[in-house]
C-alpha cells in the first residue's frame, strides 16, 4: 500500500545508503499499526464501500501513465484544473535551510516534473482558455502560461512584439500566441463589473487573504495593461500567417520531458495538435475585437476596429466546417456585432437595415417621435427583444439625468410602449410604469389607450393578445384613481370590446365604491417619497444618483435620504468603489452609519477623481471630507491632508509631464518636506504617499533635502524614501567617481537584490500556500514590477542616467559577454563583480533595462546617451536594424541632422564597429566599406573583405562618392577591373579622379574632403533608414 509519506524516488536517483535505511525504518512503523488504528481505517472503508479514493498528486509522479488514464475518466475526481493548481503550488514551495531561511523552490528533477504535469493537464484540455480561466485564479494561470512559454524555447529577454512568428518553431509560435490572447482577455474581463458580497460582520484575517490575492492580482493586470498594445501587435501579427498551427500535445510534452527534442521531432512542422489557419485566425479575430471594444470607451476609433475584428470572426465561422478548436460565445459576438454596427453608425450593405440599426440611426438624429411610433409598430411584429427596448429607455433616462431637455415625455411613451409590451406576453408591468401611474394626466392616459389600440393585430388578434390586453386595461383601471380619468378608460371603444358585459359592470361598481371612499377621507394623493410600496425603487433610484454625482452636498443629501428610508451599509453600493486598505479600518470603525458612508463614500470618488486625472472634482470632494472628519477626528483630518497633498503632487507632475516648466510653489515643496519628516504614532500611512513624495522630489533635484534632512526612522520603514534618498546621494556626487562610489555601492546592492530569484510565501488560515510569480523576489526592499513603476514616475535625467548606468553595469557582468557589452554613462561608479551572480535574475535585468531605457526615450527622444544605450541593447540581441537606426538617430540629435561633425565620444570606434557589423549582417557590404573610412584607423581587411561580396543589399556604386580612402577606390577599381564590370569600374575611376582626393593636397583640403563625404554618407543613410 502506497503511503502519502513515502520518500519518492525518481528512476535514476539511487537513494544514499542512510536514506535507504531510513526508508526501511519507516516502512517498519507503518507495519506496526495498533489494533485501534486498525479498526479505525476498517470502520472508515466499511461505511463508505461505494467512494474511491481521492488521487493523492504524489502519485501522479511515480506513475507516468497515471494522468493520462485519470483525465479520460468521465469524472474525474480531482479535476483536470484542480491538478493543476496541486502541481504548481507544490512545485512552487519554498524551501527552509538549516538557519531557517525561506530558501526559493529548488530547480530540481521533482519541481520540473510537477509543472510539467500542470502543462500537460492544459494540453488534454486543448489550451481551452475558458476552461482555465473558469477554474483557475490570474496569479495560477500567468504562472502556468510563464511555464507554457519556458518550455516552449521562447527568447527569454526578448519583447513578444519583436519576435518573428514566422520564423519561430510551429509549437514555440502558438506558445506565443496563447500567452498573448490570454493577456488581452484577462484585461477584458477584468473590466467587467464583480459580483457584489453580501454585507456581513467585518473580518480582519479574510480582509487581509482578499487583499493579498487582490494585490497579486492587480500586480499582473498593471503588467498587463502596459503590454496590452504589444499583445495587440503580437496577435495581429499572427493574422498575418496563413500557414496552420501546432499546439502542445501530452506527447510532445513527454518527448521534451525525455530530452528527445534533440531529433528536432517537437520543433517539425507536424508535432502537436494541428490548429488550422482559420480556426486560430476566427478565434484570434475574436479575442482582439473584445479588447478594442473595451477601448472604444477612451478611443472611438476603436469600435471601427472591433467591427472588422468581429466581421472577419463570423466570416471565419461560416467558413469553417468544424470549431473544435474555436470556443467562443456565439450569443456574445452577435452582440458585440450588433453594437458595433450601431456605435460606427454603420449597416450591413448586404442586407436590408436591422430593427437595431433602424432604432439607433433614429436615436442618433433625434428623431424622437420615430423611435416612439417604431416601438409602437414593434408591439405588433415583436422582432425587437424586450432587453433591447429597455436598454433604449434606460439610455433616455440617462440623457434626461445629465439634463438633457424635452427626453421626460419621450421617456414616459417609451416607458408606456414597453408596458404594453410586457402585457401583451403575460410578463409582470414594470415598476416605472406603475410608478407612471400614481401621477397621471389625461393627456398620459390617452396616449396609453392609443397604444394599446394600435398594438393589437388589425385583423383578427389572437385570442391570447386579446385575452392579456384585458388584463392590462382591467389593471389600468384598478390603478386609476381619479374618476374624470377613470371614465375616459371606461367609455373608450377598446375596454367596451374587450371585457365582456358582466366584468364591465363589477369593474365599474368597484371603482364607485374606492372613489367615495378617497373623496371620505380628506387626505390628499401620496408623493412619490410617501408612498411605501415603492421604497425599494426610491432606493435604487437614489443609489443610482449616488454613484453617478460628484458634487459633496448633493451627495450628502441623497445620503440622509437614503438612511430614512433603510439602515444599512450604502458605502457597498458600487463594488468599484475602493479606499486604500490601510486607511479601511479608521473609516469602519466611525460610530454614526450616516457619517461612516458619507467618508468612505467622498475618499472612493475622490480617489476615482484622481485616477482619471479629474482634478477639479477630487479638490472638492477631499475638501468636503477634510472639513467634515476635522469635526471629530484628528486622525482621519491627517489622512486627508496626505490625501489632499498626494492630489496636489500628482497634479503638478501631469503638469509637468504635459510640457509645463513652472517649479511647483514652495508651499507645495514645503508640504511635501513636512510629509517626508511627520512623525505620527498610530497614523495610517499609504506608502504611495512616500513614493509620490520622493519622485516629486528627485524630479525637482532637491536632492540636498533627500540626503540629509530626511529622518533615519522613515529611511527604514519606507522603501521608496531609502531608494530616493540612495538616488539622490548618488547623483549629487556624481562628477567624482572615487567620492560616490560609497553611496553607489549601496545602491547597487539595493537593486541587486530586487532583481534576485526568490518567492515570499505567505500562508493562509487553511495552510495553503499563495503562488506568487515566480520572478518576484521580497528578499530585496521592493518587488520588481513596483520598483518598474517608481521608476516611471521619474523625469530627472540625471536620476534616469544614474538608473540605466546601474543596470546596464549588472546586465553586463550576468551576461558575461566581454565582445556585446551595452555601454552606457558613468560604468565605473558601480562594483564590477557580483558575490552571489547564481541568485540575480539574468531575464528580469535585461527585461528592466530595456523597459527602463525605453521609458527614458519617451520623456527625451534626443538624449544621445540613451540612444546609444538602447542601440547597444539591440545590438546584444542581434536586431541590427532596429540598432543601426538608433546609432543613426544618435549622431544625427549630436550633429544638426549631420550639417556637423559627429563628436567623436557619440561616434567611437566601438560605435562604429557596430555600426558596421550591423550593416555587415544586413549585407550591405558597400555601406560597411564606407563605415571602415570613418574609424581612426582604417580598417582595410574588413573594407576589402566586404567589397569581395558579390550579394550586396544596398545601392552598391551609387556609395562610391562617399568613398575618400583612395586605396579603397583603388581596391573597387582593380575588383571591378578582374570581374569584367566596366561600367562599376568607370564610376569608381570616375571617385578616384577627383581633384580634392589627390594625395598631394595638403592635410586641410583631405580633411575637408573627408568631413563632407561622412556627412553626406550620414544624411543618406538617415534617409534610408529613418
Amino acid at each position: 500500500m502506497r503511503k502519502h509519506g513515502a520518500t519518492v524516488c525518481f528512476p535514476g536517483d539511487e537513494p544514499e545508503p542512510e536514506v535507504r535505511w531510513k526508508m526501511a525504518k519507516r516502512r517498519m512503523n507503518y507495519g506496526r499499526m495498533s489494533v485501534e488504528a486498525a479498526d479505525r481505517v476498517a470502520a472508515v472503508t466499511s461505511s463508505r464501500p461505494g467512494t474511491p479514493l481521492q488521487t493523492s498528486w504524489f502519485e501522479f509522479l511515480l506513475d507516468g501513465s497515471l494522468l493520462e488514464n485519470h483525465l479520460l475518466k468521465p469524472n474525474p475526481d480531482p479535476t483536470g484544473v484542480q491538478l493543476i493548481i496541486q502541481f504548481l503550488e507544490q512545485a512552487s514551495k519554498p524551501s527552509v535551510n538549516e538557519q531557517n531561511q525561506v530558501q526559493p523552490p529548488a530547480d530540481n528533477r521533482r519541481n520540473r516534473t510537477l509543472k510539467l504535469l500542470a502543462l500537460k493537464v492544459a494540453a488534454h484540455l486543448k489550451w481551452d482558455l475558458d476552461v482555465l480561466e473558469k477554474g483557475l485564479t490570474i496569479p495560477v494561470l500567468n504562472m502556468l502560461l510563464n511555464e507554457l512559454l519556458c518550455v516552449s524555447k521562447v527568447p527569454p529577454g526578448v519583447k513578444h512584439v519583436d519576435l518573428d512568428l514566422s520564423t519561430l518553431p510551429p509549437t514555440t509560435a502558438m506558445a506565443v500566441v496563447i500567452y498573448n490572447r490570454w493577456a488581452i482577455r484577462t484585461i477584458v474581463l477584468s473590466s467587467f463589473p464583480e459580483k457584489q458580497t453580501k454585507p456581513g460582520p467585518h473580518q480582519m484575517n479574510m480582509l487581509s487573504i482578499v487583499q493579498q490575492e487582490k494585490e497579486m492580482t492587480d500586480n499582473i493586470l498593471t503588467v498587463l495593461k502596459e503590454q496590452a498594445t504589444d499583445s495587440i501587435s503580437v496577435l495581429e501579427g499572427a493574422l498575418q500567417l496563413k500557414k496552420d498551427f501546432y499546439v502542445h500535445t501530452l506527447r510532445t510534452l513527454d518527448l521534451l520531458a525525455a530530452d528527445a527534442a534533440a531529433n528536432g521531432e517537437t520543433e517539425s512542422s507536424t508535432a502537436g495538435l494541428l490548429i488550422s489557419a482559420d480556426e486560430l485566425h476566427c478565434q484570434v479575430h475574436y479575442d482582439v475585437g473584445g479588447i478594442f471594444f473595451q477601448q472604444g470607451c477612451t478611443d472611438q476609433s476603436a469600435y471601427q476596429k472591433a467591427r472588422d475584428h468581429f466581421r472577419q470572426t463570423k466570416e471565419l465561422l461560416k467558413k469553417l466546417d468544424s470549431t473544435v478548436h474555436v470556443h467562443l460565445d456565439e450569443k456574445r459576438l452577435a452582440g458585440y456585432w450588433n453594437a458595433c454596427k450601431a456605435l460606427t453608425e454603420q449597416c450591413d450593405s448586404d442586407s436590408q437595415t436591422t430593427g437595431y440599426n433602424h432604432i439607433n440611426s433614429l436615436i442618433r438624429a433625434h428623431s424622437y417621435q420615430a423611435v416612439i411610433e417604431a416601438f409602437i409598430k414593434d408591439n405588433v411584429s415583436r422582432s425587437l427583444p424586450n432587453n433591447f427596448r429597455r436598454s433604449v429607455l434606460r439610455e433616455f433616462l440617462y440623457k434626461a439625468q445629465q439634463g438633457e431637455s424635452g427626453l421626460d415625455e419621450v421617456c414616459h411613451k417609451l416607458c408606456v410602449c414597453n408596458a404594453v409590451r410586457d402585457a401583451l406576453e403575460g410578463e409582470i408591468l414594470s415598476v416605472r410604469f406603475q410608478q407612471l401611474l400614481l401621477k397621471p394626466s389625461k393627456r398620459m392616459v390617452d396616449f396609453i389607450l392609443e397604444v394599446c389600440t394600435l398594438s393589437l393585430e388589425k385583423e383578427r388578434p389572437s385570442e391570447t393578445s386579446r385575452k392579456n390586453m384585458a388584463i392590462f386595461m382591467k389593471t389600468l383601471c384598478e390603478s386609476l384613481e381619479e374618476l374624470p380619468l377613470l371614465f375616459v378608460v371606461s367609455s373608450h371603444k377598446l375596454f367596451m370590446e374587450l371585457l365582456k358585459e358582466e366584468e364591465r359592470k363589477v369593474l365599474v361598481e368597484q371603482m364607485r365604491k374606492r372613489s367615495a371612499t378617497i373623496n371620505l377621507s380628506a387626505k390628499p394623493l401620496p408623493s412619490f417619497y410617501d408612498i411605501p410600496a415603492s421604497a425599494s425603487v426610491n432606493i435604487g433610484q437614489l443609489e443610482q444618483q449616488l454613484i453617478l454625482l460628484l458634487e459633496p452636498r448633493r451627495i450628502r443629501q441623497i445620503l440622509i435620504e437614503l438612511h430614512g428610508m433603510a439602515e444599512r451599509p450604502f458605502w457597498r453600493v458600487n463594488s468599484k468603489w475602493e479606499v486604500p486598505p490601510d486607511y479601511i479600518n479608521v473609516i469602519l470603525g466611525i460610530k454614526d452609519n450616516l457619517t461612516k458612508d458619507l467618508v468612505y463614500i467622498l475618499m472612493a470618488k475622490g480617489l476615482h477623481c484622481i485616477s482619471i486625472k479629474d482634478f477639479a472634482h477630487a479638490r472638492q470632494l477631499f475638501s468636503a471630507c477634510l472639513e467634515l472628519v476635522t469635526e471629530f477626528s484628528p486622525k482621519l483630518r491627517q489622512v486627508m491632508l496626505n490625501e489632499m497633498l498626494l492630489l496636489e503632487v500628482r497634479a503638478h507632475e501631469t503638469m509637468a509631464a504635459e510640457g509645463s516648466k513652472e517649479r511647483p510653489p514652495p508651499d507645495l515643496v514645503s508640504r511635501v518636506r513636512g510629509y517626508l519628516e511627520m512623525r505620527i504614532h498610530d497614523l495610517p500611512l499609504r506608502q504611495v504617499v512616500g513614493e509620490e513624495c520622493v519622485a516629486f522630489m528627485l524630479n525637482w533635484r532637491e536632492n540636498d533635502y533627500l540626503t540629509l534632512q530626511v529622518p533615519p526612522s522613515l529611511v527604514m520603514n519606507n522603501p521608496y524614501i531609502k531608494l530616493g534618498q540612495l538616488l539622490a546621494s548618488t547623483c549629487k556626487e556624481l562628477p567624482g567617481p572615487k567620492e560616490c562610489r560609497r553611496t553607489a555601492k549601496e545602491l547597487w546592492e539595493v537593486v541587486v537584490q530586487i532583481c534576485s530569484m526568490s518567492i515570499q510565501h505567505k500562508r493562509n488560515n487553511d495552510g495553503r500556500v499563495g503562488l506568487i510569480k515566480h520572478r518576484e523576489s521580497s528578499m530585496g526592499i521592493l518587488y520588481r514590477s513596483k520598483f518598474i513603476t517608481f521608476v516611471k514616475k521619474l523625469r530627472e535625467p540625471l536620476v534616469l542616467t544614474t538608473l540605466i548606468s546601474l543596470f546596464v553595469r549588472l546586465h553586463s557582468i550576468v551576461r558575461d559577454d566581454i565582445v556585446n557589452e551595452v555601454t552606457a554613462e558613468h560604468l565605473t561608479i558601480w562594483p564590477s563583480t557580483l558575490a552571489n551572480i547564481q541568485a540575480v535574475d539574468v531575464e528580469a535585468v535585461a527585461v528592466t533595462v530595456k523597459e527602463l531605457v525605453s521609458y527614458a526615450l519617451t520623456l527625451n527622444p534626443n538624449n544621445q546617451s540613451w540612444l546609444i544605450t538602447q542601440a547597444d541593447i539591440y545590438f546584444v540581441t542581434n536586431q541590427y536594424s532596429a540598432a543601426l537606426n538608433l546609432y543613426l538617430q544618435a549622431g544625427a540629435v549630436s550633429s544638426d541632422f549631420f550639417t556637423k561633425a559627429v563628436p567623436p565620444d557619440v561616434y567611437t570606434d566601438q560605435v562604429l564597429k557596430r555600426m558596421i557589423k550591423c550593416c555587415s549582417m544586413m549585407n550591405c557590404h558597400t555601406q560597411v566599406a564606407v563605415l571602415c573610412q570613418f574609424l581612426r584607423e582604417v580598417d582595410y581587411m574588413t573594407a576589402f573583405k566586404a567589397l569581395q561580396e558579390q550579394n550586396s543589399h544596398d545601392a552598391m556604386d551609387s556609395f562610391y562618392d562617399y568613398i575618400w580612402d583612395v586605396t579603397i577606390l583603388e581596391y573597387l577599381t582593380h575588383i571591378h577591373h578582374k570581374r569584367g564590370e566596366t561600367e562599376k569600374r568607370q564610376i569608381a575611376i570616375k571617385a578616384i579622379g577627383q581633384a580634392e582626393l589627390n594625395t598631394s593636397n595638403p592635410e586641410e583640403v583631405l580633411q575637408l574632403a573627408a568631413q563632407k563625404r561622412k556627412k553626406r554618407f550620414l544624411q543618406a543613410m538617415a534617409k534610408l533608414y529613418f
